[in-house]
């Protein structure tokens, strides 16, 4: 099939490469906008480090995001388990006085028992088990998650399988799983904002950024589909899709 000019030039433009955690490409330019929750974790998590004494971003990316939570505890360290973005991170953060450690095994950290008073975690993986035993009793782990149904629209449209190995992440399984490894909930909330694509280059960066969200993902075996998507976006103005978020704030007991 024969695809307009535009189609395929929208397409092409999903070629640019991805780098640390940075969405800039996409979100700064509006091409991808998402409706606001009704928290900041950025502000949750800068409130907690001005009275922390040690902590531990997990899941840091390149460090983008920690980077602008300064000033720092005296100690700090970042974890990251994605090999290419262990480098970009150590490059922005070590001279900012942060220990980067890459990882492999979310229930093997290179922490002592008891080591920090404030763990943080965005968007990451994590061991309830491990977290517990590398935090002081009374400390505070801070988390906000990618739930098991975010963007399943996505998934529809293009015909394709959802990741079933996070279907059933959601705010009770993990409140659940740290009330049942010493932790004292605090806070927690769950929504499920519209994120807005405004172009289908746009939605295929995306999707190259963030393979889990479809494992089966392919251009070229998906260009019907995604063309549709194309039109859909010319005929309305935008294609949305429903995400799934949700924080928790705990105390280890």
């Amino acid at each position: 099939m024969i695809f307009d000019n535009q189609f395929e030039q929208l397409i092409e433009s999903s070629n640019r490469p991805f780098s640390g955690w940075d969405f800039s490409y996409v979100n700064g330019t509006g091409r991808i906008v998402s409706e606001p929750l009704s928290w900041s974790y950025g502000s949750k998590a800068l409130g907690l480090i001005k009275n922390s004494s040690s902590m531990l971003d997990m899941g840091t990316g390149g460090g983008e995001f920690l980077s602008m939570l300064r000033p720092f505890p005296p100690i700090i360290y970042a974890t990251e388990a994605y090999k290419p973005n262990v480098p970009i991170a150590k490059n922005r953060l070590e001279s900012l006085g942060v220990k980067v450690f890459e990882i492999e095994d979310d229930h093997q950290l290179p922490f002592d028992n008891s080591f920090f008073d404030l763990i943080i975690n965005k968007h990451e993986a994590y061991s309830n088990q491990e977290v517990r035993r590398i935090i002081t009793d009374n400390g505070l782990f801070l988390t906000q998650q990618v739930g098991g149904l975010d963007c399943h629209d996505i998934n529809d449209a293009l015909g394709l399988p959802y990741n079933e190995e996070f279907i059933d992440w959601n705010l009770a399984k993990a409140a659940s799983d740290l009330e049942d490894n010493g932790f004292k909930i605090l806070e927690s909330r769950e929504e499920f904002p519209i994120q807005r694509f405004f172009d289908i280059g746009a939605l295929v960066y995306y999707l190259k950024a963030i393979p889990w969200q479809a494992p089966e993902f392919n251009v070229e075996k998906e260009k019907q589909k995604l063309y549709e998507i194309h039109q859909l976006i010319q005929d309305k103005g935008y294609f949305d899709v429903k995400q799934h978020r949700f924080y928790l704030k705990a105390k280890a007991m």
